[in-house]
């Protein structure tokens, strides 16, 4: 499997051990990515004594894979929340995603964060009246955005939509800080520590070396949470995967940008150590749904030397993300008849700076303190039609290829989660599995759940 930019170029690890005994904490948090991290340094900071376990180390699964953008401008969003939540919820989706840019601000230096404009891009006359469209929903919510043609790309551009002074971090160096800042206020990380599984009545969880885990609550921030099935979760995300390339660039851009038409590209430099990395991402997919996904690396590194001259190619990688039917992330406790029981999922690209915002209203709300957002990123919030329709849709297309995989790929392995068979990755070298976005490595073991149990090969 390639290795992001960001693990490469992170700092010197620092070595969580593994769990070796049993332990009772206030707080458990399964998921080591910055959803997690985050959670722990907020519940840590107000005296809560908090456990976070990751089952291989932390920040290597969607926070290590991502693009590094630290920003509010969710590509085309505000015009969709604005017609599907109202005015009063889209603009605080906004303003919870900015309260996340400041809080990065607040305690990262100049190798973890750096200020950036955020910039949506058309090169039709169709993306342009998206873009205005989009920018009409900024006016209406106070979102100061700048409708124009402004762009340093070597591009034939018709319009842009920029907001000003957002944030790029090195994601793994950011989280890296933050974990530091955890185990400061007492936080207590654990490594190599996978999940079996867990007893949620009696609060407790089962960990793989027989050792176990008692909690007054427990948070899971697996991605694609381990207990969905309770809050029917598991029938309202879609996975998507989605490509990186990096290569070594000589000038650095001032903004970072997203192309609105056919093909969707997103676009960004890093100034790591002194080098310049020019990074391009794009060619989404369903997860699990392609074996040949070397193509979608190969579209974008010809991408990099046609369009923009460049060729000392350093590294590709991918990473998938579950989103939710309606654009938020599910950020609270799981069900009513879980109250102790919390979920961080969903983040649908853009899981940088939402995460901070759903660890903040996981934190508040179990502290007892009001947050503002708890309702709007609730788990169990409501909304038949559009729910109902993706839960047909999720459904349709697990029925679909658990039967095709039975009669197409009889010698691929079968998922451990749910019984669908797998399919093979050839760029990433892994066994995906396309009903509900489980990836094991090469010998079998798990990669990303919601499996826990590793393949029979």
């Amino acid at each position: 499997m390639s290795k992001s930019l960001w693990l490469q170029t992170a700092y010197p690890r620092d070595d969580f051990p593994s769990l070796q005994q049993d332990v009772h904490c206030d707080v458990c948090i399964v998921g080591g990515g910055l959803s997690g991290i985050a959670n722990a340094y907020f519940l840590a900071k107000e005296g809560k004594d908090v456990i976070l376990l990751e089952k291989d180390t932390i920040l290597a699964g969607a926070t290590g894979n991502s693009t590094g953008k630290l920003t509010a401008q969710h590509d085309l969003i505000y015009a969709k929340l604005l017609k599907k939540h109202g005015q009063a919820d889209a603009k605080l989706y906004y303003d919870v995603n900015e309260e996340a840019l400041q809080f990065g601000r607040s305690f990262a230096n100049k190798d973890e964060l750096k200020k950036a404009d955020s910039i949506l891009f058309s090169q039709t006359k169709h993306g342009t009246e998206l873009l205005r469209h989009e920018a009409r929903a900024y006016e209406q919510l106070g979102i100061p955005g700048e409708f124009g043609r402004n762009s340093e790309l070597p591009l034939p551009l018709e319009s842009t939509l920029t907001l000003k002074d957002e944030c790029q971090i090195h994601p793994v160096r950011f989280g890296q800080k933050l974990a530091r800042m955890a185990v400061e206020a007492g936080a207590r990380i654990y490594e190599n520590t996978d999940v079996l599984l867990m007893d949620l009545k009696k609060r407790i969880v089962h960990l793989k070396s027989d050792y176990e885990i008692r909690f007054n609550e427990l948070i899971l921030s697996t991605h694609y949470p381990i207990e969905a099935l309770r809050g029917m979760q598991i029938m309202k995300l879609a996975v998507d995967r989605s490509y990186i390339v990096a290569a070594e660039a000589d000038m650095a851009l001032q903004g970072q940008y997203i192309s609105i038409d056919s093909p969707k590209r997103s676009i960004r430099t890093a100034q790591i150590d002194g080098n310049t990395y020019f990074l391009l991402s794009g060619a989404n997919h369903k997860a699990g749904l392609e074996g040949n996904t070397k193509e979608h690396y190969n579209r974008l590194y010809t991408d990099l030397k046609n369009t923009f001259n460049l060729s000392d190619f350093i590294t590709g990688w991918s990473a998938q993300d579950p989103q939710t039917p309606d654009m938020i992330p599910y950020a609270g406790t799981i069900s009513a008849g879980l109250p102790y029981v919390y979920l961080s999922t969903g983040n649908r690209k853009w899981g940088l700076s939402n995460s901070l915002a759903s660890a903040r209203i996981i934190s508040d709300q179990i502290i007892g303190r009001t947050n503002r957002a708890t309702a709007l990123y609730a788990p169990d919030r409501t909304g038949f039609g559009s729910l109902l329709l993706q839960t047909l849709k999720n459904t349709g297309l697990v029925i679909k290829e658990m039967a095709s995989g039975y009669t197409t790929r009889l010698d691929a392995p079968t998922c451990t989660h749910m019984g669908c068979k797998t399919r093979w990755n050839n760029a990433e070298e892994t066994w995906d599995c396309p009903c509900h976005g489980s990836r094991f490595r090469k010998d079998g073991s798990v990669l990303e759940g919601p499996a826990t149990k590793p393949l029979e090969l």
